[in-house]
């Protein structure tokens, strides 16, 4: 009896696990509706800036030449110092989906520094944190709470100290990396080049555009539409990766509440052998007891 004590007890801590984990993925299934919502309207609004930062960008290279433009559009084939901006989650219980991440900029890591390349991080994502500071980075710039709960002033804050030392001309290159939402069963890691822009990466835009600039500065406006160009996409990488990692906890959590009701189904087979066992055994001595009497 005590082994059926034992597997009963398994039974119930099994069950309650799958009442977690299927409370878990319900809720994570209305927050990926809602972060989903704000993704398709900041997508939006990125494909734009981008349209219109690259018509502005272009009319200035065609008036002023590329030699006088800012060097965020000049590109750079030979970076010496690298700023590589992460982006994780800042909990766990989400399968791959930080080590996905992680091994990405461990290979983008590995690959710059086999060409002399210096390399900084910046993370936005308590996992990332602990996993590169558990491993002995030195990490330049760590942000918790952020990927949690995407705010684009912090988000412009947090980008901000990397394009102030690209423009101070301590670092030659920006890149961003984290993993983005695609659908309810699909994440895609991805990695921006924020810095330089480079003029090859700007959309083409139509020669009889009818944009008017006020005040008739190109450049002024360039330079501002350029830092607001950076800090949104920033956020949008944030909003992004939230997305996608509601996404890939859900699919975490149905498959752990799926595992466990298989886990009971097999417990309780287990305990309905045991019982017949027991039952079977004490049927043979209460037999043998009778014969022993006759």
């Amino acid at each position: 009896m005590a082994n059926l004590k034992e597997i009963s007890r398994k039974i119930k801590s099994v069950k309650n696990t799958q009442k977690t984990t299927k409370a878990m993925k319900l809720v994570s299934s209305a927050k990926l509706r809602r972060t989903e919502q704000l993704s398709k309207r900041a997508k939006s609004y990125a494909l734009k800036i981008n349209e219109v930062l690259g018509e502005i960008a272009l009319r200035v290279a065609k008036t002023q030449g590329n030699e006088n433009i800012s060097r965020a559009f000049m590109a750079n084939e030979n970076p010496k110092t690298v700023d590589i901006v992460v982006v994780s989650a800042d909990k766990g219980l989400c399968g791959g989906f930080n080590m996905s991440t992680i091994k990405l900029v461990n290979k983008m890591i590995a690959e710059y520094k086999s060409k002399g390349v210096n390399v900084r991080l910046r993370i936005a994502g308590r996992k990332a944190i602990d996993f590169y500071s558990f491993q002995g980075y030195e990490l330049t710039q760590k942000e918790v709470g952020l990927s949690s709960a995407p705010d684009y002033d912090r988000a412009s804050d947090f980008i901000g100290e990397a394009i102030k030392d690209f423009n101070n001309l301590v670092t030659d290159k920006v890149v961003l990396v984290y993993n983005g939402f695609v659908n309810m069963l699909t994440q895609e890691r991805k990695v921006v080049d924020l810095l330089p822009i480079g003029l090859d990466s700007v959309p083409a835009v139509d020669s009889e555009s009818m944009l008017d600039i006020e005040p008739d500065d190109d450049t002024e406006v360039l330079n501002e539409l350029t830092e607001k160009y950076l800090n949104f996409n920033m956020y949008y990488a944030l909003i992004d990766s939230l997305a996608a990692e509601h996404s890939a906890r859900m699919q975490a959590m149905e498959a752990a509440t799926s595992n466990a009701k298989s886990r009971v189904k097999s417990l309780t087979v287990e305990f309905n052998k045991a019982r017949q066992a027991a039952i079977t055994t004490e049927l043979i001595e209460i037999i043998s007891g009778m014969e022993a009497l006759k």
